[in-house]
Order: structure tokens, then C-alpha cells, then sequence
């Protein structure tokens, strides 16, 4: 753990250089919390762990608490958590992980709740905080529950160079996204000789790839707003699976293989974007790690060529009565522009932090604390610009205030793209929310990731893949108890009757 921190140190070394004197803090601070210990578990660093661990010693010399960050596997960090705070071990205080996690951890009354925290916070400035991640993200049963600290929703990425060449305008539509890959595949988009790719999406197994389809599932499933979900009826919890929306979302899935690299199949995030930034790619879905990483200056050869947009939708949705796709009215789509539903993806939701609610009080206030000032804009809004820290934006600030990203080395038209398509995407109101319930692990990670590889494999066809996650969720489901499930979900969901 010593030498992982003193790697983490060292790299935050040199990302810090030239940083505003706001990251350093007062050395004349009173330290109230003197001799108080908090042990914080999350992913491996650099990535969210790095600044994690550069940030409490900031906070260490303001406050005199000590944090302590350890890492595990992200396979494991669920588990891990689960099984230290529900047996009583309780040698975690703090944990830094997927927001969805959250409310299995509250149902079993494991989170300690921060809403009075919150209320007292004048440095936090809750306003700020976009509303999904205000109201959806930290919040469970209308109680703060969960501090943000890193915003995660997917945009769709574009070569602006190669869309240019090619005469065509950004995708607004999940079919128009299949055009421009057909029309970009098979071109040289980097000089070195080598055909490129239309469309660049990791399909891995076990490597979060079926966060994919739900961005392509979602316009077709969601448009009434967050409420609605796209997960299950908030009536009686089951799937909206098998249907002719989550069909055609698979359809666009699959054939969005037909312009990618020959071994998508095998692609995790990180292959992926080193064929985006290596300049390979005509578009890709991901999340707001692109912008950051196009601009470095050692390992991308697209600095000022990527724009971004808002997830493509659908003039089509989702009739939950029959099935069926039907057209776009304005009833049916009421937040839909120019006739298309957009329906922006929360995938994941983001780094998000929890306090064992068994902790000590006096770790509890200083823990709360240490998570107030790593969301707070003074810091975050300089983190986010950063793509080796892993945090993607959240506050309206961050979308709002273009000065720090052309510092971070943006030109103002990437900034300005970039940002917008990043706010477009935190204002709508139709953002769907990814799932937030017990079981959200066996849901998406087990079956629907296990489901898809199979069926782009063509081990089984897409009714067949429909129905093998349908039937699993209901497992799940019953497993856990629909009923409490069910209220679980519509909590999620912020549906409070």
C-alpha cells in the first residue's frame, strides 16, 4: 500500500504542477480533527484512487485527520464493502464506489446518513450539483446517502476533421449513427497507411461493455423523463425486455460491429480509446474521460479533432402497453427535439462516496467532511479537467465556466463543443438512471453482460437474448423479493407514492 501511494504521490506530483494556489490549503487552518484515522477503501489508482489519496493529505494538513486509502479490484470492491460493514468488522469507515451500490448497502441500514451534514454544509453548494446528481445520484428515499464526487453518463464522440471531409453532420439518431460509421469506415483518419474504423465501441465481456446497449436502449425506452426508468415496470417489476424497442436497440448494437475493428469482440475501455486517441476513429460512445484524454499532449494525435454530442435518439418509443414502437408524439415525447427522444445515459452514475454508518461519530463528521471538500467546486472543478484523475463533470460549473479546460490545454471551439454537449446531456430532464437497486451487480454484470456476448457471438439470436435476460432478471427479482424490490426500484426512480 506504501509504495501504491507513493506512486499515486509522485504522479500527482507532476499533474499538480502549475496548479491555481487554491489546491494548496491554509497552513494557519485549524486542525480539528486531530488524531482522528478514517480508512477509505476504493478502486486501484491512479484512477480515482490517486486523487483520493493526494487530496486527504491536503486534507490531513487543514484538518489533522488522517486518510487512509486502500485499494481492491473493482471485481471485488462490492463484496468487500458488503461484507465488512454487515459482519461488524467495520474497518472501512469510507467507501468510494459505483452510486448504484448504494441502496442494497441502505437497505441493510450499512449507510450512514449525511442529509443533516449537507444542510449545514456553506461550502458544498448543492445547487451547483447538476440534478441528476443532486436528486438521483447522492439520494435514496429523498436522504443523502452518497457524496459525488465524479459524474459518469455516456456521449457520443465524433471526428470533426472526418465528418468535414465527408460533408455530414453529427448523429442525432441511432440509424444516422450507423450512416456516418458506413461512410467514414475503411479511411485513413491518422496518416499512417492503414484503413480506420466508422464506429469504435468495447464489447469485452466482464469490462462494463453492456453499459453500450443501454445508452443505444434508452431513446427508444424512456421519454417520459427519469421517473419512468428503463430497467422494469414501476408497477409489478417486470423487465422491460422483450419488446420491439430493446430488439431494435440490438439490432443497432450488433451492426455497429460491421465498422469497428475486426476484434471488438475483445476490446475493453482501455483498447478502445487507444484506438481513439491514436486517431482510428470515426465515432465512439463513451464517457466524459474523451475529452480530457484527446488533449494530451504525449498520447493523442487528436488534440482539437474530437466534438462531442449528446446520445442519438429515436423518433420512435416504446408503446409499454403492446410492445410495440410507435411514433413520436408530443404527448409521448414531450422533451423530445425536433421530433427525436433523446435519452442521456447515467451509465454506472459515478464515483460516488459512503460513510459506515457504524463509524464513530467524530469519523463520521470528519469522513463527511473530507467528501464535502473533494466535491466541492474549488477542487472538483479543476480535477475534472484532468483525464488521468478519472472524474467526469457534475457541477453546472464545470459545463458553465469554460476557462479552466482552455488552461487544461482545450482550444476554446474543443472546450466549447465539449461542454455543451456535456450540458445538454446533465440538463435533460429524460436522463435515464442506471440501475440502483439490491442485485444491480447480478442484473447488469451477470446476465445481460453474459446474454449480449452470446448474441454477438450469434451463439443465440436477439429473441433469444431477450428472453434469457428477461427470465434471469425475474430470478434475480423473486431471489430478492419483488415486492421489496419493486419499492427499491421506485425509490431509485424518486417515485415516492
Amino acid at each position: 500500500m506504501k509504495r501504491q501511494l507513493a506512486l499515486s504521490a509522485a504522479i500527482g506530483a507532476t499533474m499538480l504542477a502549475g496548479a491555481t494556489t487554491a489546491l494548496t490549503p491554509a497552513a494557519h487552518a485549524q486542525k480539528m480533527y486531530d488524531g482522528v484515522e478514517i480508512n477509505l477503501l476504493t478502486r486501484p489508482g491512479p484512477v480515482i484512487a490517486g486523487r483520493l489519496a493526494e487530496r486527504g493529505l491536503e486534507y490531513e494538513e487543514m484538518t489533522g485527520a488522517k486518510i487512509t486509502v486502500a485499494t481492491v479490484p473493482f471485481a471485488d470492491l462490492f463484496q468487500k464493502l458488503l461484507t465488512d460493514w454487515a459482519t461488524g468488522t467495520n474497518s472501512i469507515d469510507v467507501g468510494v464506489f459505483a452510486s448504484g451500490w448504494a441502496v442494497e448497502l441502505e437497505a441493510g441500514g450499512l449507510l450512514a446518513d449525511l442529509s443533516d451534514f449537507v444542510a449545514k454544509d456553506d461550502k458544498i453548494d448543492i445547487d451547483d450539483i447538476a440534478p441528476y446528481f443532486r436528486e438521483f445520484n447522492q439520494k435514496i428515499n429523498g436522504k443523502t446517502h452518497l457524496i459525488t464526487i465524479d459524474g459518469d453518463f455516456q456521449m457520443v464522440y465524433y471526428r470533426t476533421d472526418v465528418l468535414g471531409d465527408l460533408g455530414l453532420e453529427p448523429p442525432r439518431t441511432w440509424d444516422e449513427y450507423l450512416e456516418v460509421a458506413a461512410a467514414a469506415h475503411g479511411r485513413d483518419m491518422n496518416g499512417d497507411g492503414e484503413a480506420d474504423f466508422g464506429s469504435c465501441m468495447f464489447k469485452k465481456r466482464n469490462a462494463q461493455s453492456y453499459f453500450a446497449i443501454l445508452s443505444v436502449a434508452g431513446g427508444y425506452l424512456q421519454s417520459q423523463g427519469t421517473g419512468q426508468g428503463i430497467f422494469f415496470d414501476t408497477d409489478d417489476m417486470t423487465p422491460i425486455i422483450n419488446n420491439d424497442a430493446f430488439a431494435e436497440a440490438l439490432r443497432i448494437y450488433k451492426a455497429t460491429g460491421e465498422f469497428g475493428p475486426p476484434d471488438e469482440l475483445n476490446h475493453d475501455i482501455g483498447d478502445t480509446r487507444a484506438l481513439v486517441t491514436t486517431g482510428r476513429c470515426a465515432l465512439m460512445i463513451d464517457w466524459g474521460d474523451i475529452g480530457p484524454l484527446s488533449i494530451d499532449e504525449e498520447n493523442s494525435r487528436i488534440k482539437d479533432l474530437v466534438g462531442a454530442v449528446p446520445l442519438p435518439g429515436s423518433t420512435r418509443i416504446l408503446d409499454r402497453a403492446t410492445g410495440e414502437l410507435v411514433d413520436c408524439t408530443a404527448a409521448l415525447c414531450p422533451h423530445a427535439i425536433d421530433g427525436i427522444n433523446h435519452t442521456p445515459f447515467a451509465a454506472f452514475g459515478g464515483w460516488s462516496g459512503a460513510i459506515n454508518a457504524s463509524a464513530d461519530p467524530k469519523v463520521i463528521e470528519a469522513a463527511y467532511g473530507f467528501l464535502s471538500y473533494m466535491n466541492q467546486a474549488e477542487q472538483s472543478n479543476f480535477d475534472v479537467t484532468q483525464g488521468w484523475t478519472g472524474y467526469n463533470p457534475y457541477r453546472i460549473s464545470q459545463f458553465e465556466n469554460i476557462d479552466p479546460w482552455v488552461e487544461a490545454g482545450f482550444s476554446r471551439e474543443a472546450a466549447e463543443n465539449y461542454l455543451g454537449a456535456i450540458g445538454a446531456s446533465l440538463n435533460n430532464l429524460n436522463m435515464a438512471s442506471d440501475l440502483r437497486i439490491p442485485g444491480t451487480q447480478q442484473y447488469e454484470g451477470l446476465v445481460l453482460d453474459r446474454e449480449l456476448a452470446r448474441f454477438l457471438a450469434d451463439e443465440i439470436t436477439a429473441e433469444q437474448a431477450m428472453q434469457n435476460i428477461y427470465d434471469g432478471w425475474e430470478e434475480i427479482t423473486e431471489d430478492f423479493g419483488r415486492d421489496e424490490q419493486l419499492k427499491l426500484y421506485r425509490a431509485s426512480l424518486g417515485i415516492t407514492n
